[in-house]
């Protein structure tokens, strides 16, 4: 089983750099980063890790300019989202920013996504909540023609282009992992039409969690790789999981200064 941590990066705790390295100074192989790109002043939306909404939710960096600077700090790290946004995001320049960073990474890039919880967020960027889920399917499905082929185009309900070029390609081979966010009623739905692997969050939908990986990987016809985010630093949550055929743990990190969050990694450390 592989071990990476699931973090906020803000401009108020360790900066991406440090923390890349510190990671793979560790012995971590992954660097998950989450995605807001504001919230707005007036929300309806409750929050599905409760009343309060953390103050880190608010100062998030952009999670390509954090992974890129965590790449160059490192030679093996995983670089990755945690999740992106992809309903908010324009699919030809995700396509373009995530290529990017697998070049500039040499390889290392993981795109993990979702379509979020923050209705009133992604109207700001003109997506309608009642039709986010079919609109994040076709932007992924535009990203991997984007990637893959030298003419690429898309012709859908959301997404419509003739042929263009986009470049750089990817390093990996055919393209960096897609691991898809979530544990709803339909999120196996999207794992198994267009996801490399499944990424549930600890705790949310995730009662008998190996016979619904089971069911996953029966539905697919293939072992899909299962990360699981946000686990608590516990040994038995650690033997839990392994027990369960999960693949990647990602202990969530809390934001905090430098010496904070080595002494958090030193003691996530123990449990590798």
């Amino acid at each position: 089983m592989r071990f990476g941590v699931s973090t906020f990066v803000t401009d108020e705790g360790i900066g991406p750099a440090a923390l890349g390295a510190a990671l793979e100074e560790r012995g971590f192989g992954s660097l998950f980063v989450a995605e807001h790109t504001h919230i707005p002043v007036k929300r309806e939306s409750p929050w599905p890790g409760g009343d309060e909404l953390p103050r880190v939710y608010y100062r998030t960096l952009d999670p390509f300019v954090v992974l890129t600077a965590a790449a160059t700090a490192t030679e093996r790290l995983r670089v990755a989202t945690g999740i992106a946004l992809v309903v908010q995001r324009d699919p030809i320049v995700l396509a373009k920013e995530v290529a990017s960073l697998d070049v500039v990474s040499g390889g290392r890039a993981v795109l993990g996504i979702g379509a979020g919880w923050n209705r009133e967020e992604m109207r700001n960027h003109g997506t309608d909540p009642a039709t986010r889920m079919r609109l994040l399917r076709e932007r992924v499905l535009a990203v991997k023609e984007l990637w893959t082929r030298d003419e690429a185009e898309f012709h859908g309900e959301f997404v419509d282009f003739d042929p263009v070029f986009s470049y750089p390609k990817p390093v990996q081979d055919p393209h960096p992992p897609i691991l898809v966010g979530g544990a709803g009623p339909t999120t196996f739905d999207r794992v198994v039409e267009f996801g490399d692997g499944w990424m549930p969050i600890y705790g949310r939908n995730t009662a008998d969690l190996a016979a619904r990986i089971a069911e996953l990987r029966d539905r697919a016809g293939r072992r899909v790789p299962v990360t699981v985010f946000g686990v608590p630093p516990r040994r038995e949550a650690v033997d839990e999981l392994a027990a369960a055929g999960v693949d990647e743990v990602l202990f969530g990190l809390p934001t905090a200064p430098a010496d904070e969050t080595a002494r958090h990694l030193d003691a996530f450390a123990g449990l590798l």
